[in-house]
């Protein structure tokens, strides 16, 4: 099995010469390693030609985001399996291995991730992703090793591997014809919660999505969408409006999502009466957006033809264990 480690960068040089040399000592016998450059005006294009002749690098002519600088390296690839992998990520010489393992084992997984560690503080998961991801009843995303803001320290508690419903765009391996034939990443999305579209969409068409913990990567996160910043809200509270009209059931679609738009009307709220004035305009902005490209989303909803199954969410209401319930990690929901 071979494998397009793709990366994109936009004037994200200090973060290529810190994390690229580890993935170019990659102990494994059949990969590439393709830079998606979205118009980087920093040397990062001098650097890589002087430095790692090598490597592939996707030239574009503007900054098209994660989602649009992903979609647009694809062509590039040679190898049958594609990993998305952030240019901020440390990767150890056999992490590979664990990632062939699992595409070889089951045909019918269609993605996987590695176990994701915080690269500051290793002994401890990283927020995006963790040992994989799970969506509640509501589609509000949680992670075995984080539950909202809080991460767990990684005691081997999560070293099985498992069947998840979202893997991390953090280091997202997929299979390339399958990446093509789900239409890749929705580029309307930009930032943040893109991978989750996804693998909704391809649990719909019948593919597993796999966690294994014999890979591991240490992820700084943080650059693109500092946390706590305004950017990060209006993007989590909009990209969610939009993971939920497109992939919910016909049967659940409008109570489900009318009540999420309520509770995000509580969220605003809470925002303005702690006086977080940038966080209430954040979701106000996320909404307005939201409705403003309504005909969009619809659009794409009825384009969507394949079945929406009712298996992708699960029973818990992940903001009721966490806040009235008391329940912080992912080992302790029932």
């Amino acid at each position: 099995m071979g494998f397009s480690i793709i990366i994109v960068t936009w004037n994200g040089l200090h973060h290529l010469k810190t994390f690229l040399p580890d993935v170019v000592k990659t102990n494994y016998s059949d990969y590439e390693i393709i830079i998606a450059d979205n118009n980087s005006t920093d040397g990062t294009k001098e650097w890589l030609r002087a430095n790692y002749p090598d490597v592939i690098i996707a030239e574009f002519d503007d900054n098209y985001g994660y989602t649009g600088g992903n979609n647009r390296a694809v062509p590039f690839a040679t190898k049958d399996t594609l990993i998305f992998l952030n240019n901020d990520v440390k990767t150890s010489p056999d992490w590979l291995h664990g990632l062939a393992t699992v595409f070889d084992e089951y045909e019918d997984v269609a993605a996987a991730q590695p176990k994701i560690l915080s690269f500051n503080d290793p002994e401890y998961f990283e927020y995006a992703g963790a040992a994989g991801g799970y969506l509640d009843k509501l589609a509000y995303p949680y992670c075995r090793g984080r539950i909202l803001d809080t991460v767990e320290m990684d005691e081997g508690q999560y070293d099985d591997q498992t069947e998840i419903v979202w893997a991390s765009g953090a280091a997202l391996a997929i299979r390339k014809d399958v990446f093509i034939e789900a239409g890749g990443f929705d580029e309307d999305f930009q930032f943040h919660m893109e991978e989750i579209d996804l693998c909704w969409r391809i649990l719909n068409k019948g593919y597993k999505i796999m966690y294994t913990p014999k890979s591991r990567v240490y992820h700084l996160g943080g650059g693109s969408l500092p946390m706590g910043s305004s950017r990060k809200v209006y993007f989590n509270f909009r990209n969610s409006l939009y993971i939920l009209f497109k992939n919910l059931p016909k049967n659940e679609l409008w109570w489900k999502f009318l009540f999420r738009i309520k509770l995000d009307i509580v969220a605003a709220l809470r925002s303005l009466l702690t006086g977080k004035l940038n966080e209430t305009a954040a979701i106000v902005k996320a909404h307005w957006h939201f409705w403003r490209n309504f005909g969009m989303i619809r659009k794409k909803r009825a384009e969507m033809t394949f079945n929406r199954s009712n298996d992708v969410l699960t029973d818990r209401l992940i903001i009721v264990d966490y806040f009235l319930k008391g329940i912080k990690k992912y080992s302790d929901l029932t």
